[in-house]
C-alpha cells in the first residue's frame, strides 16, 4: 500500500496543474460568487412548497408570486454565470498584461451576457422571448461564452487593435472607445454563429451544445459515473488536492440542472428522478466532508484509545459535522495516510449508489431545494427531498454504512497509535531514569501521543512557536496588519481567522483578519499585508501568488499539520505572521 501511495504521490504535480488551471478555476469562482443568489431563491422554494408536506397549498396566483424571485434569480442563473466566470478568467488574464494596458473587466462582463443572450434567446408568440435557456439549461453556452470573449478582448488589448483617442480626452471616455472594437468583435463572432446554426441546424447554440453533451449527462447519472465522479473527489483529495476543485466544474452544470429539473418535476406532480445533483455531493456523497468523514471523529472520541486520536476527536467534530472536516483530514492525519485510503475512496462512491438506488427503485424524490454546503448531512438530506419520509430512511441507512466502512480501519490505525504511544511512553520513561537531576534531555522527546515522524516531519499543534517573553509580540512599526485567509469553502479559513481576531483582541493588536473562499472577493487582496493559504488550496499557490505580488502581499502557503495548529495557538499564529512580514519587509 505503501508503494502504491508514493506512485500516486509522484502524481501530484501534475493533478496540482490540472486544479491550477484558470478555466476549471474560472468556472468554480463564478459559483463561489454566485451562491448568494443561488441561496435566497432557494428560500422562496422553501416557502412556496414545503407546506405541500402537510397538506396545504397555496393558491396559483400566490405561488406564482412566490416563485416570480425565484424565476428572476436561478432561472437567470446562466446569464450571471457568464459574467462571473467572464469576470474570473478576465482577472487571470489581467496577471499577465502590462498594469497599464488591463482588460476591462466590466466591459467583458457586459459582453459576455449580452452574447449570451443572442445565443440562448429563443422567439415566442406576440414578440415575447422564451427565457427556459437562461437557466442551467443554459449553463454549458455560459461557459462557452465566458471562456471566449476574454480571449477576443486580450488579443485586441495586447495588440493595440483598439480606437485610441487624444491624450487630453478624459479617461473614462477613453476608455468606453478603448473597449469598442473587442465589444463588437466578440458580439459580432457570436451573433455570426447564431446565425449559421439556427439556419442550419434549426436550434440555438445553448440547446445545440446542450444536445451533443447529452451523451455524457447520461452517462454521469449513471452508476459508474457516480463512482467517476465522487471516487475522484475523494482521491485528489487523498492526495493533497482539493478534490471538488478538480472535478467539480466538469459536473457542476449538470448537477445544478438536475437539481432545477427535480423541483419542475416535483412542482408537476411527478417522480423528481435525478439522482446527481448537488446537494448529492454536499450531503450524501461528501457527508462531513470529502472522504464521507462525518462519523470518524465521534469515532476517534469514543470507540478509540489512543490519546491523540481522542484528542483529533474533541478538536475535530464540530467542523467535521459542518462538512468542514480539514482539522480531521490534516489532524490525523487521513491524507495520504495508507491505512485510510480506502474507505476515504469508497464510502462517497457507496453512498451516492444508495442514494441512487432509493431514487431509482424505491421512488423518493431526487434533492430538489438547494442549501448552504455547511449545512450538516442528514439535515441536508431531509430538507433537500421537501422532508420526504424516505430520506429518513436514506439517512439511517447511510449512518449504518458509513459506520461498517470507516469501523475496522479506524481500529486498526488505534492500534497502531496506540503502539507508538506506549513506545514513547517507555522511551521517557527510560531517558528519565537515567538522566540527572540537572539535565532536560526529556525536552527534546516528542510529545505523548505524538509519533517521532509527525513531529520531525511538521509542527504539531502543540509545537507552534509561542511568543517568548523578552521578543516582542508585535511588530511596532505597523499601525494596523490586515490579514486574508483563503481556503476552497470559506470554513477552514473562517477558523484561523476567528481565532486570529479573537487573539488579536485580547492582546490589543491592531490586527483584522477575514476569510475567504479561493476566487472570492480577489481585489480584497490589494488591501492585505498577508494572504495565508490554506494547506488544500496549495495546487493554487502559483496563481495566488500572481495576484499577491500584483497588490504587494506576503503570501504565507502553509502545510496541513502547521495549519490546524495555528487555529489552536492564536498567539503562534500571530506571531508567525509578524515573521513572515519583518522577513518581507527586508528584503
Amino acid at each position: 500500500m505503501n508503494k502504491i501511495i508514493k506512485a500516486i504521490e509522484r502524481m501530484k504535480p501534475f493533478f496540482e496543474k490540472i486544479a491550477s488551471n484558470p478555466y476549471l478555476a474560472a468556472i468554480r469562482d463564478g459559483f463561489v460568487a454566485l451562491m448568494p443568489v443561488i441561496l435566497f431563491s432557494s428560500l422562496f422554494i422553501l416557502v412556496a412548497y414545503v407546506p405541500n408536506v402537510w397538506g396545504f397549498h397555496w393558491p396559483k396566483h400566490i405561488e406564482e408570486t412566490i416563485m416570480k424571485v425565484y424565476t428572476f434569480t436561478m432561472g437567470m442563473l446562466a446569464v450571471f454565470m457568464a459574467g462571473t466566470v467572464t469576470k474570473s478568467l478576465t482577472d487571470n488574464k489581467n496577471l499577465k498584461m502590462p498594469k497599464t494596458n488591463q482588460i476591462n473587466v466590466i466591459s467583458t462582463f457586459v459582453a459576455a451576457e449580452s452574447s449570451l443572450f443572442i445565443l440562448a434567446m429563443n422567439p415566442a408568440k406576440d414578440g415575447a422571448i422564451n427565457i427556459d435557456m437562461f437557466g442551467t439549461k443554459g449553463l454549458i453556452a455560459a461557459f462557452l461564452v465566458a471562456f471566449i470573449v476574454p480571449n477576443i478582448y486580450k488579443f485586441c488589448i495586447s495588440r493595440n487593435i483598439t480606437i485610441k483617442m487624444p491624450p487630453q480626452v478624459p479617461g473614462n471616455i477613453s476608455q468606453a472607445f478603448k473597449d469598442m472594437i473587442p465589444f463588437a468583435l466578440s458580439l459580432s463572432f457570436f451573433w455570426i454563429l447564431d446565425i449559421l446554426v439556427r439556419n442550419l441546424l434549426h436550434a440555438n447554440v445553448a440547446e445545440l451544445v446542450t444536445k451533443l453533451l447529452s451523451p455524457l449527462f447520461t452517462a454521469a447519472n449513471g452508476y459508474l459515473g457516480f463512482a467517476v465522479i465522487f471516487g475522484f473527489m475523494a482521491f485528489f483529495w487523498f492526495i493533497g488536492v482539493h478534490g471538488p476543485s478538480v472535478v467539480g466544474p466538469a459536473v457542476i452544470a449538470i448537477m445544478y440542472n438536475n437539481q432545477v429539473e427535480n423541483l419542475k418535476l416535483f412542482r408537476s406532480g411527478e417522480h423528481a428522478q435525478y439522482a446527481l445533483t448537488q446537494s448529492t455531493q454536499d450531503f450524501v456523497a461528501l457527508m462531513g466532508g470529502t472522504g464521507a468523514t462525518l462519523l470518524v471523529p465521534y469515532l476517534f472520541m469514543f470507540l478509540c484509545r489512543s490519546k491523540e486520536l481522542k484528542a483529533v476527536g474533541k478538536a475535530s467534530f464540530i467542523p467535521t459535522t459542518f462538512a468542514v472536516n480539514e482539522p480531521l483530514l490534516f489532524g490525523a492525519p487521513i491524507i495520504l495516510n495508507p491505512v485510510f485510503m480506502v474507505p476515504f475512496i469508497i464510502s462517497p462512491i457507496i453512498n451516492s449508489w444508495v442514494l441512487k438506488f432509493f431514487v431509482d427503485h424505491l421512488g423518493m424524490n431526487g434533492f430538489m431545494h438547494f442549501l448552504p454546503w455547511p449545512t450538516p448531512g442528514p439535515i441536508g438530506i431531509y430538507m433537500a427531498s421537501n422532508f420526504a419520509t424516505l430520506s429518513l430512511v436514506l439517512i439511517a441507512v447511510l449512518l449504518v454504512i458509513d459506520f461498517t466502512i470507516w469501523f475496522p480501519f479506524v481500529k486498526a490505525y488505534d492500534k497502531l497509535k496506540l503502539d507508538e504511544e506506549r513506545a514513547d511512553l517507555a522511551v521517557a520513561a527510560a531517558a528519565t531514569a537515567t538522566a540527572a537531576p540537572s539535565s532536560n534531555m526529556a525536552t527534546d522527546l516528542p510529545e505523548a501521543g505524538v509519533s517521532t515522524s509527525d513531529s520531525a516531519a511538521t509542527t504539531t499543534p502543540a509545537a507552534v512557536a509561542q511568543p517568548e517573553d523578552d521578543e516582542p509580540f508585535v511588530d511596532t512599526s505597523r499601525d494596523h496588519t490586515n490579514v486574508l485567509v483563503v481556503c476552497a469553502g470559506g470554513g477552514t479559513s473562517g477558523i484561523l481567522a476567528n481565532s486570529l481576531n479573537k487573539t488579536a483582541k485580547e492582546k490589543g493588536v491592531a490586527l483584522e483578519a477575514t476569510a475567504r473562499a479561493y476566487g472570492q472577493d480577489m481585489d480584497l487582496i490589494k488591501d492585505m499585508d498577508i494572504v495565508i493559504l490554506a494547506p488544500q488550496m496549495d495546487a493554487m499557490k502559483g496563481e495566488m501568488k500572481k495576484f499577491t505580488d500584483k497588490y504587494g502581499a506576503v503570501l504565507m502557503p502553509t502545510t496541513g499539520r502547521q495549519y490546524i495548529g495555528l487555529t489552536r495557538d492564536g498567539e503562534g499564529a500571530m506571531k508567525l505572521i509578524f515573521e513572515k512580514l519583518k522577513e518581507h519587509d527586508a528584503q
